[in-house]
């Protein structure tokens, strides 16, 4: 019997990644309780700087959309684990899985594109301070983020392309939820060339995001030895909060996408485990790195607080 002639026609899947019947219900809590606090974090953000003519500029407009990104991201797959672990339904329907497999990828591509067009931004603010505004305007940044998001959709949709016309022989999903590699496993055919062509784009996008952001760093640092005290100061702040979110994203993609490309073993288990950290680990630190961090959302955020206690 031929694969084709094997396959089945899928109505739904099972997601198979968590154990329904042992399932780790204090996980689910944690990851409820991150997931509300990150898209919290991610809308605080997006309500202050859009409330505030104040904040209508590019690096705002940037943090604006890194926000909607990690709220995108996460929303994609978090409440579906959720929904496992806390109800124990693991069922999805098959249109469903692959919205969810593409909205994702789009996530995932376009938290990388944020940070690298964050880390443009701060380079051109600190090489040229004076002319700044008239190189980086409000709609310039707007312009660039929307290609951006053109770029990642047309990536995101090349996953659809392939995975759906391909037989499926099982409908249970080896994954928590329905990304790239879950919904290739149930197919009939033999995912390593797949596998192979998704990883050297993934290569691609993370070498050459990477590589812009390291490189800005560089020239951040050169310019920084340069700076008065002060100004130094300054520079570093924005180093490190930029640093802290490229961190917390790069590093388990690149176990997950490029080590394990080399030879690197990851159980399922780990597997899982950095995958659920890459989703929910940069959308919770992000938002609050950014309120923290930058002295006008942090100020307005003091004014708030100091007019309830007030009141109360």
């Amino acid at each position: 019997m031929s694969l084709q002639n094997a396959s089945i026609k899928l109505t739904y899947f099972i997601i198979g990644g968590f154990d329904t019947v042992k399932r780790p219900v204090a996980v689910g809590v944690v990851m409820l309780i991150t997931y509300l606090l990150a898209v919290t974090g991610s809308l605080i953000n997006i309500l202050f700087i859009v409330s505030d003519k104040q904040l209508h500029k590019p690096m705002y407009l940037l943090i604006c959309n890194l926000a909607v990104v990690d709220i995108l991201y996460t929303s994609s797959s978090t409440p579906t684990m959720i929904r496992v672990l806390l109800a124990g339904v693991n069922t999805i329907s098959y249109v469903e899985c692959l919205i969810q497999m593409c909205v994702f990828q789009l996530g995932a591509t376009m938290e990388l594109f944020s940070l690298t067009i964050m880390a443009f931004d701060r380079l051109i603010a600190i090489i040229y301070p004076l002319r700044y505004h008239s190189y980086l305007t409000n709609a310039r940044i707007m312009v660039l983020t929307y290609i951006l998001w053109f770029v990642a959709s047309n990536i995101a949709a090349v996953s659809s392309t392939i995975v759906v016309p391909l037989p499926h022989c099982t409908l249970r999903l080896r994954y928590t939820f329905c990304d790239y590699a879950a919904v290739l496993r149930t197919t009939c055919v033999d995912p390593e060339k797949y596998f192979n062509q998704g990883a050297i784009v993934s290569f691609f996008l993370l070498f050459f995001t990477f590589t812009f952001i390291c490189l800005s760093y560089c020239v951040i640092l050169f310019f920084v030895k340069l700076s008065s005290n002060n100004d130094r100061k300054k520079l570093g702040s924005t180093l490190v909060s930029h640093l802290i979110c490229v961190v917390c994203l790069y590093c388990p993609l690149f176990f997950i996408v490029i080590l394990t490309r080399f030879g690197v073993v990851l159980t399922l288990e780990e597997r899982q485990g950095l995958l659920i950290g890459t989703i929910l680990g940069p959308s919770l630190v992000n938002p609050f790195v950014y309120c923290l961090r930058t002295k006008e959302i942090k100020n307005k955020i003091f004014k708030i607080l100091r007019k309830v206690n007030i009141a109360g």
